[in-house]
């Protein structure tokens, strides 16, 4: 679609463009600050650290690996005008950064306020000799009997490491019981061992003191080659591209060709190297040989290579005072009687603060009421033992027509896909995998029910996944309706899904491919037509990530017109705001609390008759072009008038988890007005729903 925008358009000016990666990997640095703020619970900050650690993973898995297939192919710069290879350097580079910052919290901010705290996690050098009896004892009964180490000569080449797995690279000297001259070797640690050991407190003096895996290889690695010494041994491990790449068209069973390629997952190209700050320059330079890196592609780190393993310490230390609140969300009246409640009006969730209980009610009462005739679902991520997934076999063995949409390739979620779907197939359940070349991401729940001598359709739609467990930890938007149009509307998307029916016009829901993106740009552009007509143009709109150039040109238009636009994206923005003459009506700025921010909603002021949609899409190339997704208007005024003060308005006045989005691509912390009230949007909604 960027090429529809003809080459001498101001607009396409590639200066007008954040790189999009490069602004993802940004978002790490507001979640590290998280973990750096003292107002913050502790082990709350804790996890921070190693939520931005395990970002910078993912980050490394998907998008610089599809960094790199981009630059084998030779693919053509996007809006922002860089090419694969200038941004993976300029990748290599921010990430060295991030790991700097996130190292240098961990060791001279958190461990030793956690250790103050009474939660230890003993460096090697501060173990005393009782701390180092029962860790050896603990690696020669536990450790050492599962271990398989490998001396490297022309009989023993260098292993297949698997992705994200610890090692340790040992030096050698001697000559061990066969004669062979000692070298390096290769020590791997089985994904069966825990990453953290925690101490009993008879032997360590307290509760809560913890050890690293990987400091206890690295101290008693020696009793691995008896009679050689060891002169180093040095923690390694290597991320590898995890995008699975299945050729949808060229397959006769996507779930058989996709449980092929999760085979090799672990093993594909490498794309990053960590190993310990001390290893010496040689082995570093091996193990890229090894590994087909560049010298950029190594990260020397001051600490334990896997440090987001220390979250375990998060669920093993029971200290109230060093985590948020415990709170309770807020249950709907009625959803015993679901049906019935929703039968009267529609019924709005703003998740976590509401309760998920409502959606399992309505899933679980459909699959044991007589009068329900079919439930349609779709499933995107669900989690281990899925209350939804039991519902739907339920029903299946109670004669339901049970149809259920899966969508296979849902990143890091495929397995457990291909898993439940195989169960719901035996459990009767018709099972569809989607739309080839489309990842099905729209989130919706169709039921059947007769009412008399009428069939009636009751409907989920939301900005989230039925995953109970998230809806405890992402803001997300439901929906529970009876409205005859957008019942409708749903029943054609999913019959377009499950069949092969021609493209549809819907009533009251926005959908991609198809509308969405269309529908989306002539709003923006009726709030344009209002500015320059002289009357109010004005756009709120919340998102996980923004980067569709078409959607951002006609953005800046509406700007250039008047319209006053305020944009709440969490992550990658590719928009420049506050570029005089073009972009200074737009205002981008990135909330980061206690709950990950995940609710889409769109807000047009339409010349005072305001139009409000939630939905399952950012505005993101994929999401509006290369996705099936569905956008929703919440038609009910207090409803809207809700979603609007609670997801817009409030998040608007937030001053204290606010991140503003400079002209040079930079975040800065949103200034409080002197005397002004602190507001948290998060806090704010968890007194006022839950308190």
């Amino acid at each position: 679609m960027y090429s529809d925008i003809a080459d001498n358009d101001p607009l396409r000016d590639a200066s007008l463009y954040f790189n999009r990666e490069l602004s993802q990997l940004d978002f790490n640095f507001r979640v590290l600050a998280q973990a750096q703020d003292p107002q913050v619970p502790l082990l709350e900050r804790l996890k921070y650290l190693c939520i931005s650690c395990t970002n910078l993973d993912e980050f490394f898995e998907i998008r610089a690996g599809t960094l790199q297939h981009a630059q084998d192919l030779g693919l053509v710069p996007g809006p922002d005008g860089l090419s694969p290879a200038t941004v993976l350097a300029r990748i290599h580079d921010r990430a060295a950064e991030l790991v700097e910052a996130q190292y240098d919290c961990w060791n001279r901010v958190l461990r030793p306020e956690l250790d103050a705290s009474g939660v230890r996690v003993l460096a090697r050098g501060n173990w005393n000799a009782r701390q180092t009896r029962w860790l050896r004892a603990y690696f020669r009964d536990e450790v050492m009997p599962v271990l398989s180490p490998l001396g490297l000569d022309p009989a023993h080449p260098f292993p297949k490491i698997l992705n994200k797995s610890l090692n340790i690279v040992v030096v050698l000297n001697g000559r061990d019981a066969f004669g062979r001259k000692g070298g390096l070797a290769i020590v791997r640690a089985p994904r069966s061992l825990p990453r953290i050991i925690q101490l009993p407190p008879k032997v360590s003096g307290g509760p809560h003191d913890f050890v690293f895996l990987s400091a206890v290889l690295s101290t008693f690695v020696d009793e691995l080659f008896p009679g050689m010494e060891v002169e180093g041994a040095y923690q390694f491990r290597v991320t590898r591209n995890s995008e699975l790449l299945v050729d949808e068209e060229e397959v006769d069973n996507i779930a058989l060709a996709l449980r092929d390629e999760l085979v090799g997952r672990g093993y594909l190209r490498a794309v990053r190297l960590e190993i310990a700050q001390n290893c010496p320059e040689p082995i570093v330079r091996s193990l890229l040989d090894k590994f087909d890196l560049p010298p950029n592609a190594v990260y020397r780190i001051k600490g334990p290579v896997n440090l987001n393993r220390v979250i375990q310490v998060y669920g093993l230390v029971d200290r109230s005072e060093l985590k948020f609140p415990p709170f309770q969300p807020r249950a709907l009246p009625g959803s015993e009687q679901i049906f019935e409640t929703v039968a009267k009006g529609d019924v709005l969730l703003h998740h976590p603060y509401d309760a998920f209980t409502p959606v399992l009610e309505l899933l679980r009462q459909a699959a044991e009421d007589p009068a329900v005739l079919a439930i349609k679902q779709t499933l995107y991520r669900s989690g281990k033992n899925s209350s939804i997934v039991e519902a739907l076999i339920q029903a299946a063995r109670n004669g339901k027509d049970v149809t259920a949409v899966v969508e296979l390739r849902a990143r890091f979620d495929e397995e457990a896909n291909l898993g439940f779907a195989d169960r719901l197939q035996e459990a009767g359940v018709q099972v569809v995998y989607g739309v080839v070349g489309y990842k099905t991401h729209a989130k919706m729940m169709l039921v059947v029910r007769r009412e008399g001598r009428k069939l009636r359709r009751y409907v989920h739609l939301g900005t989230g996944n039925y995953h109970a467990g998230t809806a405890r930890l992402y803001t997300d938007i439901g929906l529970i309706t009876s409205h005859p149009e957008i019942g409708n509307d749903v029943h054609l998307i999913f019959q377009q899904l499950s069949g092969l029916a021609p493209s549809m016009t819907l009533k009251r829901l926005m959908q991609s491919p198809f509308t969405l993106h269309a529908g989306v740009l002539q709003r923006i552009e009726r709030e344009t037509d209002n500015a320059r007509a002289g009357r109010t143009g004005r756009i709120i709109a919340r998102m996980n990530a923004l980067n569709e150039p078409r959607v951002i040109r006609a953005l800046y238009l509406a700007s250039q017109a008047g319209v006053q636009i305020d944009l709440i994206v969490r992550g990658a923005c590719t928009l420049r705001p506050g570029v005089a003459g073009i972009s200074d009506n737009i205002r981008v700025r990135s909330i980061v609390g206690r709950f990950l921010e995940h609710s889409r909603v769109y807000w047009f002021a339409n010349d005072g008759a305001p139009e409000l949609f939630c939905a399952s899409a950012d505005w993101l190339e994929r999401n509006l072009l290369r996705r099936v997704e569905t956008c929703f208007p919440v038609l009910d005024p207090e409803l809207a008038a809700r979603v609007f003060d609670e997801a817009l308005g409030n998040y608007l006045d937030d001053n204290l988890n606010a991140w503003s989005l400079g002209e040079d691509g930079g975040y800065t912390r949103v200034p409080r007005a002197e005397g002004a009230t602190p507001h948290s949007a998060q806090a704010c909604l968890l007194a006022k729903l839950c308190g």
